[in-house]
């Protein structure tokens, strides 16, 4: 994680345990300790990955916030899968609708969701991402039973393309999990043409990686280039 995000977590007074990263089949993944944790102490655990309310939420707000703004037009709604939540919840709601809106999965390389909405399984040797907070390794509940009809897989490059042309064009300041997000909505709009209405989400804020995405020197050491126009990675 960011330092940014540790500072701001130990600013706000909370105690930050930082654990190795393991899969989450290991006893010591950061999943299982933080229940055990939360079990031991009489602490709250959200359990974001596994509980069907944070599903539910989108499915009540997100999707028919979506529905409306669009008066009922959106072809496809496009997410990126960290607990699932979102993109699940929002697609549920809007195929009810019409099941002819397209969910869509934008997912980050070394992640498993592409694999398993096109392939059925869950590999992941296929490289590795700097993004946070997405990039999902299993099916969590949250994901359990939806239908995605499109998966992307979507490189660091492309991602950090997409943030400083918004930086510089549109004047928004955002983290790599919404570079994914509207470069999966762009491969949308290219492979199916002109006349869709299709929803995004820019789910981060760039004020968090001033020290990874936003710094040329942290960048050049993952062989990352801020400078690179758009039409380099999308012809």
């Amino acid at each position: 994680q960011s330092p940014e995000k540790l500072s701001l977590l130990r600013t706000l007074g909370a105690e930050v345990i930082a654990v190795p990263e393991k899969p989450y089949r290991d006893p010591e993944n950061y999943n299982h300790i933080a229940r055990r944790l939360a079990e031991e102490r009489g602490w709250f655990w959200a359990n974001q990955f596994d509980n069907t309310a944070n599903r539910e939420a989108h499915y009540r707000s997100t999707g028919p916030e979506i529905w409306k703004q669009t008066s009922g037009q959106v072809s496809a709604f496009v997410a990126s899968v960290g607990t699932g939540g979102t993109l699940a919840g929002a697609s549920l709601y809007l195929k009810e609708q019409n099941p002819d809106v397209a969910a869509v999965c934008a997912d980050p390389y070394g992640a498993a969701m592409w694999s398993w909405f096109t392939n059925g399984n869950t590999d992941t040797n296929d490289g590795d991402s700097i993004a946070e907070g997405i990039g999902q390794g299993r099916v969590t509940k949250n994901i359990e039973g939806i239908t995605v009809d499109e998966a992307y897989r979507i490189d660091d490059q492309t991602a950090l393309t997409i943030v400083y042309q918004l930086l510089r064009e549109e004047g928004l300041f955002l983290g790599l999990s919404s570079g994914i997000n509207v470069a999966g909505a762009v491969r949308f709009a290219k492979e199916h043409g002109r006349g869709q209405t299709l929803v995004t989400l820019l789910c981060d804020s760039g004020h968090k990686y001033q020290s990874t995405l936003f710094n040329r020197e942290w960048l050049a050491t993952k062989n990352l280039d801020p400078g690179l126009p758009l039409e380099s990675v999308f012809g």
